[in-house]
């Protein structure tokens, strides 16, 4: 096992890499910007090296900056958590140029994955099912058109190299695909510094599932079921859960099955996570694939009392995969994630600022995975996350009951929160009926107007 670990994050992932650190006796470094001097990251870290100024491009993405304090600290290996350099595959290769261990796939697979046409290909080859899309990037709106016009409207303009909705468009006819074509390409060269994009047939309101994964270095990978993430405004996940209300046991089975001999094909290593659309016939169909720990990944370890990023860190160190799961994966229950972001309610717009009072909700069957803290400040400089509040509970039904009196419970001062917006999610019958998908949010929404 490793004996020092750098930490290439900040806010409640580093606090929980730092956790996970603790049980296996490894010492945690970590890395913070001026902006972050007061965080808890910082404080229970055992060791804390700030490596520059609130700017993401200074701090937290520089390279350089981090390799530097890993190389000062003297540590084994890199956790990138998610987010910032977490799927960067030159990251990853200067990791391993410098003889650091990479908490994560190798680089050639995270550039794998990281272009979305060549992971379509790459999936399709082993049966994973996939949209009807274009065969490699669409080179022109001329060659956009034609396949657009063989597989009929609506479809969808995807950003390769990106995710999060950014260089992403829906195009319901032949008028308007120049200018959204164009669009998406220009966003996509912002957000990525890659215009390549793709084209897949669009999904009318459908569900957004998908599957955890683990894999070790040794060709063995199981597949730990899937989250429901269908709950999302523009792109961006607001409440997750586990399991879905769609999938069957034989569908689970047969996905994960599936997962499992396409990842050790490719060499996958480390934790994923396969998303897929379901439409309306009840069939998934892979999307994309993110290589590392996801926000939500606590509603999979709610259900499978499975620690993933205890078993990220044993799997770098060479365990097998028997001994990270010690047994067969179990689910009991149901769980659910509401993402308490420091956000308008209702406006949505970000609320930095000073927390003056920070009183979190406990009980059984309730997690919190925060770095929030009373008197402490949030800066405006990134994400708006505060904190994860998960329930268990042993069916859907009293989950839904347990979130809903914990976020009655949480209470933030200070600064707006999207709990109420959560509370009110959590009333609503659609959801509490289990219809929802990727518009529910938008039809919510339009009931309060």
């Amino acid at each position: 096992m490793f004996k020092k670990i750098l930490v290439a994050n900040r806010g409640e992932i580093a606090l929980r890499v730092i956790c996970a650190c603790k049980e296996l006796g490894i010492r945690a470094v970590a890395i913070y910007s001026d902006a972050d001097r007061n965080s808890l990251h910082v404080r229970f870290a055992d060791e804390a090296i700030c490596i520059g100024p609130p700017q993401l491009a200074l701090s937290y993405l520089n390279i350089p900056a981090v390799i530097s304090a890993a190389e000062i600290a003297n540590v084994d290996a890199i956790h990138p958590g998610y987010g910032l350099l977490s799927e960067n595959a030159n990251f990853a290769e200067v990791c391993e140029t410098c003889g650091i261990k990479f908490i994560g796939p190798t680089p050639d697979v995270i550039r794998l994955m990281g272009e979305k046409e060549k992971a379509r290909a790459a999936m399709k080859k082993h049966g994973v099912p996939i949209l009807p899309g274009s065969e490699g990037v669409i080179g022109s709106e001329g060659e956009a058109l034609e396949w657009a016009r063989e597989v009929g409207f609506p479809v969808i303009v995807k950003a390769s190299a990106g995710g999060g909705g950014r260089g992403m468009r829906i195009v319901r006819s032949e008028d308007e695909l120049p200018k959204l074509f164009r669009q998406a390409q220009s966003e996509a060269s912002a957000a990525f510094g890659n215009g390549d994009l793709y084209m897949e047939k669009y999904v009318e309101n459908p569900r957004h599932i998908e599957f955890q994964v683990l894999a070790d270095e040794h060709g063995n990978v199981v597949s730990l079921g899937e989250r429901e993430c269908s709950i999302q405004r523009r792109h961006q996940k607001l409440l997750e859960e586990s399991p879905s209300v769609m999938v069957t046991p034989e569908l689970r089975a047969q996905i994960g099955g599936i997962l499992s001999k396409t990842l050790s094909a490719v060499g996958y290593q480390n934790a994923g996570t396969v998303e897929f659309l379901m439409g309306a016939d009840g069939k998934l169909h892979f999307i994309e694939m993110n290589t590392r720990i996801q926000v939500e990944h606590p509603v999979t370890e709610m259900v499978t009392d499975v620690d993933l990023v205890k078993s990220q860190l044993m799997i770098a160190a060479g365990a097998k995969m028997e001994e990270v799961l010690q047994g067969p994966v179990v689910h009991r229950g149901h769980a659910i994630e509401c993402r308490i972001n420091a956000e308008h309610p209702e406006k949505f717009t970000p609320s930095a600022g000073k927390i003056t009072t920070f009183n979190p909700p406990g009980g059984t069957g309730v997690r919190i995975d925060t770095a929030a803290y009373a008197e402490g400040t949030i800066p405006p400089y990134y994400d708006s996350l505060i904190a994860k509040l998960i329930v268990r509970g042993k069916d859907r039904n009293e989950a839904i009951s347990r979130m809903g009196r914990a976020l009655e419970m949480f209470i933030v001062e200070g600064i707006y929160t999207t709990i109420p917006l959560h509370r009110r999610i959590l009333a609503d019958a659609e959801f509490r009926a289990g219809k929802i998908d990727t518009g529910f949010i938008e039809r919510f929404l339009a009931k309060g107007k």
